[in-house]
Order: structure tokens, then C-alpha cells, then sequence
């Protein structure tokens, strides 16, 4: 179990660094939101790991609550993207 969790966390942050190049990178507003969305939720799922290997509650409950707050920030930059078309 704790290989399979290090190895998740290990492929996370690879995800993480790739999108943080590719937001160097990115030429339109779009791109950046949704690859920085990418990073976000790679964070969430690497605390979200951690938090199993190290069996604490307190961390699960964080990382939830970043998922929650994380697809709220995901909804309101699609709507300032989109200038609150539907």
C-alpha cells in the first residue's frame, strides 16, 4: 500500500510540474486557467495521499475541503472566462 501511495504522489507532482511549465508557456487566459486548475487539483490529490500514508483525519478533511472550494473556483473562473455566459 505504501508503494502505491508514494508512487501516486510521485506521478502527482510530475502532472504538477509539467502544468506549471505549461503555464509558462500558454498563450491565452483559458489555458492558464485550466492547467492551473490542473496543478490545484494535483496539490489536493498529493495532501489527499499523504493523508493516507500517514493516516491522519485532519488531512483528509483539508483535502476535502480544498476539492470543494477547488471546484467552486473551477465554476466562478469559467463564468469570468466565459463573461457569465451560459
Amino acid at each position: 500500500m505504501t508503494l502505491i501511495v508514494w508512487t501516486t504522489v510521485a506521478i502527482l507532482l510530475l502532472a504538477a510540474v509539467l502544468g506549471l511549465a505549461r503555464v509558462m508557456t500558454a498563450r491565452d487566459d483559458a489555458s492558464v486557467a485550466a492547467v492551473s486548475d490542473l496543478v490545484y487539483f494535483c496539490a489536493v490529490g498529493t495532501f489527499l495521499m499523504i493523508g493516507m500514508a500517514s493516516e491522519s483525519i485532519v488531512l483528509l478533511d483539508v483535502a476535502s475541503l480544498a476539492a470543494l472550494i477547488g471546484i467552486l473556483a473551477t465554476v466562478s473562473l469559467a463564468r469570468i472566462l466565459t463573461r457569465g455566459r451560459r
